[in-house]
């Protein structure tokens, strides 16, 4: 089997990061774009010694779990990779990826999986969309085929998958609020009427180079953030008087300068009309949402996963909680009405400073949040500083725990422990390192990126007693 060869293949399951797998003469494939239950011929580009990567070239036989696909970008644009796949597969695939991680990575650890938290709605969840422009535009086939002309150095979109500089020329996106679908194609239209340069990665010019909107679900806010390589004012006045006629619904505007070279939607802001911030709501607490905040893309869900945070809590009246990779504060806040106190922690300074106007907006008195970095700042001097933790909340990065994180847990013996996690692998891999330490009690998938294999969980251990 070398690069090139053509099989016929019948795809047997979901695999880790939403891949497709068979197996031929005892070989595992990878099918990208395929659905367990297809028969497919594919053709192999990249061999390893114990699989292989391939493209799928011909659906000779379509599984009944395929759905037909409702964007017309789907299959090039980088923002969905699930659309095709019926939602109700699409849950019982990240479960699967859930169960697992824990029986592999995790090392077949005894585990009660509850079943995972659906979205109410697979599409327009998204409370974030950040679209990039690039003076090199990706055709596609059918743009390609159509042998129309197309004027190449303009684009407004979302990055092709795999490739830093070519950006597809987006004109819908079933993912985000439809305000974001206006939005996108009037501000490429006003950008163009301008003349104004969008960024060139290779010559690393030209002026525009991010616009994100954030939309409240709650509060009917919406905050546009055009993010440039330098600070223009008369174009902002000008943008400004396009946003203000045409979409009532922006109710602040956002400048900020990027001067480097990394493409980065970070840098100075400045405040052109309104606040300069949204308000939205979990768990009927309000948070300000800044230009550089984080907060859950997925509003509707982040409810349903604190909720779940709160409810393998277990939390008393006299709880003290410490909230580890905390953020914005969300979950501390959120939690904080069923506990004596909170203690927050998190390396992002922007990160504390929306904690800290967080606790003043719900006039919240039991929390206390501070930067620094939970793999240097969690130890005994920190625990002897703030109280031992009846109950921790950890909600880490991709990443995972640091290992020093890790080490303290197990050392505190904390008599709750709550992981919440984008990254199944990574926290089975943190569990297992506290098995013997704490119990694994469950674990509960919940759906945030409906059409997508991304999938959050949260789970609960117990701390033994007797060691």
């Amino acid at each position: 089997m070398k690069r090139g060869t053509e099989l016929e293949l019948v795809v047997e399951k979901f695999a880790d990061r939403g891949k497709s797998l068979s197996r031929i003469d005892g070989m595992v494939v990878f099918v990208d774009g395929a659905v367990p239950g297809d028969r497919v011929r594919a053709s192999i580009i990249r061999k390893k010694k114990k699989y292989a990567d391939a493209r799928l070239v011909e659906l000779i036989e379509p599984s009944p779990l395929r759905t037909d696909p409702a964007c017309r970008h789907f299959g090039v644009c980088g923002g969905c990779k699930w659309q095709h796949v019926q939602y109700n597969a699409q849950l019982e695939a990240k479960a699967m990826s859930v169960r697992e991680a824990f029986e592999h990575t995790g090392g077949n650890m005894a585990l009660h999986v509850d079943p995972i938290v659906p979205s109410d709605s697979p599409f327009r969840y998204r409370n974030k969309m950040e679209f990039s422009f690039s003076a090199a535009r990706w055709l596609t086939q059918n743009e390609i085929d159509s042998g129309e002309p197309v004027d190449r150095s303009f684009a407004l979109g979302l990055h092709v998958p795999g490739n830093f500089e070519k950006v597809l020329d987006l004109k819908e996106c079933l993912l985000v609020d439809p305000v974001g679908e206006r939005l996108v194609n009037r501000v490429r239209d006003f950008a163009r009427e301008k003349g104004w340069d969008p960024w060139n990665v290779r010559t690393q010019e030209g002026y525009l180079r991010h616009l994100v909107l954030r939309v409240a679900l709650r509060t009917n806010q919406a905050m546009v953030n055009l993010v440039t390589s330098w600070l223009d004012e008369a174009r902002m006045d000008a943008f400004a008087t396009v946003l203000r006629s045409e979409f009532p619904e922006i109710t602040t505007l956002v400048s900020t300068v990027n001067s480097g070279v990394a493409q980065t939607a970070y840098g100075k802001s400045t405040t052109i009309f309104g606040p300069g911030s949204i308000e939205d709501q979990i768990a009927g607490k309000r948070f300000r949402i800044g230009p550089a905040s984080f907060f859950q893309t997925n509003t509707a869900q982040a409810d349903k996963l604190y909720a779940a945070a709160g409810e393998f809590a277990d939390l008393t009246a006299g709880d003290h909680l410490y909230d580890l990779y905390c953020g914005a504060g969300t979950i501390g806040i959120c939690l904080s009405d069923k506990v004596k106190s909170v203690v927050g922690l998190d390396v992002v300074p922007e990160a504390i400073r929306d904690a800290k106007a967080n606790v003043a907006l719900n006039n919240v008195s039991n929390c206390t949040f501070m930067q620094g970095d939970a793999g240097k700042l969690f130890n005994e001097s920190f625990v002897a500083r703030y109280g031992k933790p009846d109950v921790i909340v950890v909600d880490p990065p991709r990443t995972g725990l640091h290992p020093a994180v890790v080490e303290q847990l197990a050392q505190l013996r904390t008599g709750r422990l709550v992981y919440v996690s984008c990254n199944p692998q990574t926290m089975a891999r943190d569990i297992a390192m506290l098995d013997g330490v704490y119990r694994l009690d469950r674990v509960r998938p919940v759906d945030q990126f409906p059409q997508t294999h991304h999938v959050e969980a949260v789970a609960r251990l117990t701390a033994l007693t007797g060691h």
